[in-house]
């Protein structure tokens, strides 16, 4: 069978199959349609491959079980007996049950009871993914809908055997239906279904000069911690080791998947086995884990000690990881950079990082350390690109993975291109094998304008990348070319992009599509800027009611004796008459302010305040006085004021006019910095000395250029400098573009004012 016999035979069956979905209108709405015949499809698939051997499996399974030792135990147990069978027949799956399709039409009246024996016929492996369908809650339904037998009757007609469609047009059939089907469920498949052809272009540009793909004979690992139903998965493989248009169709390819969502990971279960694949790297579980594990559920790595060469992901953006959260927080304080969330931690509503985190853990070692090194390609929305403030979870992710020279280029892709979300969204390539010409710098490419609006919109999905189907031009492959290229500042028109979003548009606008940077232009310095503290000073009746209403002056009448009510009054009575003390020595210092004047000098009233208690016999301790000269009590907020400073004569800053400013790094500042993502324990700071013999130099002349003209007196507290990293994808593409003139627009509201008032004639005249 040629390619494209093969090509026409699964259209023509997968059409066919599509059209039996019909049946079931009534009890099932168009979107789940798929609960039905996705799962049908996959057993009617296994039926047509196991038909040849289908009586010898029977014969020698039963033989088998019946083989005793002479204690009369089972000679061989369940697992034996599979390894046993799947190598002497080459199978990885076989089906014990008497039924085939055509034999489960011979009993109408059993049907959903043999049906339900036919699926606990297969093999353990095989049953696991197969009951992930949840199938028999359809059976039930189907059953009652007088829909089970002719549903069952029509797919059985259907010859999936592996002579008419081989594994490779299977895999395509399948692939075809699930994505009809879940384009039909929109918002539903969302969350585990990614678009294909974004797919493709990740795929396209993970293998863009890449010599480890074209070894021959090659072992190559790929890898989804987010699988969904395979998609991803699937077009490397195809990418790879197609027949006829493969990269190297002569590697051995083993693919690695894990998925939480049980139908999601049927079908992607099912894709493999369909091809006749082994299906036993694709895990069901939470691949962050939460640390509550259950039976037939891996709670976290699913392929824990195993690295690859390629992996993708389409994490969910935009969730909360909270279930995740003391599982994920215990492995980040208690393992560090030994375990997979070294870095630290995203905020607790978008989890999408810690996917990134997890695939970079399961790298292969760089070939600098005589390893092959991995690359990855994953999908986020914009909040990893700038989220979170310098010194944060987020900024420090970021800055591990610049600084460790991984981040090799990210693809902002259109909007309305997922079924679930209208957002943007883009493609980041991580890697630890970067070619030469790209160590020490990041490529960002602006794909926003390579769309193609579809002639039906299926949920949020409203536009497509290009693919060269469908009369769209092949945006995928231009994309590809500007990454393989790694130009800077490639401009490109709308004419030359090939967009047919907004046929108004001037079609010779020209847009920068592809930047380069150094790593170090994506950091920066968060210094606190201080300015310092100026009060003045008078005691007056408004002053003392601020000084009595303060925490201090209050507790003073309060008790901390809870138990014994006499103790508790006498220190009560004692702190009142402490109060009245203070008070006393306020009311007589009122007479030094009687005409309105303040003290602008701390240093001199608190000398006046010294004398006065002094002279009254009250003492005056360090608490004591603090309360009495801090701002809102006997001081006030000044500009005018001297400038307040410590005992060791320097200026104390003031809270209120603290400001924060972001410097960028020097241009020769080397990579990585030295400075620590956290302190030595939980709670210690993070020790800035090395960073600071960098920098400070840096800082100060900041401070000179661009704070100290306008503020003279202000300071730099470098002991509270941090670093930051930000992608700032859109500011880097942004280009000016200048109003119309007034001119225009005034002409533009006359001519709509002569139209409107023409209008208004017609209807009176």
């Amino acid at each position: 069978m040629t390619g494209m016999q093969e090509l026409n035979a699964f259209r023509d069956r997968g059409d066919v199959i599509w059209n039996i979905a019909n049946l079931l209108r009534g009890p099932y709405r168009p979107p789940q349609y798929r609960r039905v015949m996705i799962p049908l499809t996959v057993l009617r698939r296994l039926d047509c491959v196991l038909e040849p051997t289908k009586d010898q499996v029977i014969a020698m399974h039963r033989k088998f079980k019946a083989e005793v030792k002479t204690d009369g135990s089972a000679k061989y147990d369940a697992e034996t007996i599979e390894k046993i069978i799947s190598q002497k027949f080459g199978l990885t799956f076989y089906n014990t049950s008497e039924f085939t399709f055509q034999k489960l039409l011979g009993d109408p009246d059993k049907l959903v009871a043999n049906f339900t024996n036919f699926m606990a016929g297969f093999s353990s492996r095989a049953r696991r993914i197969i009951e992930k369908f949840k199938f028999e809650e359809e059976l039930e339904k189907l059953d009652e809908a007088n829909r089970l037998f002719e549903v069952i009757k029509e797919v059985a007609a259907v010859d999936l055997h592996p002579d008419r469609i081989p594994n490779i047009a299977m895999g395509y059939l399948f692939e075809d239906l699930v994505r009809r089907f879940n384009e039909q469920a929109n918002e539903e498949a969302g969350d585990h279904f990614t678009p294909r052809e974004v797919i493709r272009l990740m795929v396209n540009i993970l293998f863009t000069h890449d010599d480890l793909v074209y070894r021959e004979g090659k072992v190559i690992k790929v890898y989804d911690p987010a699988c969904g139903t395979g998609g991803m998965l699937s077009e490397s493989e195809k990418l790879i080791t197609a027949p006829e248009k493969g990269l190297n169709p002569g590697a051995n390819l083993e693919l690695f998947g894990q998925e939480y969502n049980p139908e999601a990971y049927a079908i992607c279960g099912s894709d493999l086995m369909i091809k006749g694949e082994d299906v036993k790297n694709i895990i069901f579980g939470n691949t962050l884990g939460t640390g509550r594990s259950k039976e037939g559920f891996v709670d976290g790595d699913g392929h824990a000690n195993e690295q690859f060469h390629y992996m993708l992901a389409n994490p969910p953006f935009g969730v909360e990881w909270k279930p995740e959260k003391s599982h994920v927080t215990k492995e980040h304080n208690d393992f560090g950079f030994n375990g997979r969330f070294g870095p630290g931690l995203p905020r607790i509503n978008d989890g999408a990082l810690l996917f990134l985190l997890h695939m970079i853990s399961k790298m292969e070692a760089p070939p600098d350390k005589d390893g092959e090194g991995s690359r990855i390609a994953i999908v986020f929305n914009g909040s990893p690109l700038f989220t979170g403030d310098a010194g944060g979870g987020e900024s420090n992710i970021r800055r591990w993975i610049i600084e460790n020279d991984m981040l090799e280029a990210i693809i902002g892709l259109p909007d309305q291109l997922f079924y679930n979300t209208g957002i943007y969204t883009y493609v980041w390539i991580v890697t630890n094998r970067k070619r030469p010409e790209r160590r020490g710098r990041v490529q960002l490419i602006n794909g926003a304008e390579f769309a193609w609006k579809m002639k039906k919109s299926l949920g949020n999905k409203r536009k497509r990348i290009g693919d060269g189907t469908e009369g769209a031009p092949d945006h995928i492959k231009v994309l590809t070319r500007l990454y393989g290229d790694f130009r800077n500042d490639v401009r490109m028109t709308l004419e030359e992009i090939q967009t047919n979003i907004d046929p108004n548009r001037d079609p010779s606008k020209s847009l920068c599509v592809s930047k380069i940077f150094d790593n170090r232009e994506f950091g920066y310095l968060k210094i606190t800027v201080e300015r310092p503290l100026r009060l003045n000073f008078a005691v007056t009746d408004e002053r003392i009611e601020r000084f009595r209403a303060s925490s201090y002056f209050v507790n003073l009448a309060v008790s901390k004796k809870r138990k014994d009510k006499n103790k508790a009054a006498e220190e009560m009575e004692k702190g009142r008459i402490a109060q009245n003390a203070i008070l006393d020595v306020l009311t007589v210092m009122k007479a030094d302010f009687s005409g309105g004047e303040a003290v602008r000098d701390r240093g001199v009233f608190e000398k006046q305040v010294a004398k006065a208690f002094k002279k009254a016999g009250v003492r005056l301790d360090a608490a004591l006085k603090k309360a009495l000269l801090a701002p809102g009590s006997l001081g006030e907020k000044d500009p005018g004021a001297e400038i307040c400073v410590n005992k060791k004569g320097e200026p104390e800053p003031d809270a209120d006019l603290r400001d924060t400013e972001n410097v960028p790094f020097p241009a020769d500042i080397p990579l990585p910095l030295p400075l620590d993502y956290r302190g030595k324990k939980k709670t210690s700071k993070v020790d800035v000395t090395g960073l600071l013999a960098l920098v400070q130099d840096h800082c100060e002349a900041y401070l000179r250029a661009e704070v100290l003209p306008y503020r003279p007196d202000a300071w730099i507290d470098h002991d509270k400098i941090k670093v930051g990293y930000e992608i700032p994808f859109n500011r880097h593409f942004y280009e000016y573009e200048p109003p119309r003139p007034l001119e225009e627009i005034e002409a533009d509201i006359h001519g709509l004012e002569k139209e409107i008032m023409a209008m208004l004639r017609e209807v009176t005249v």
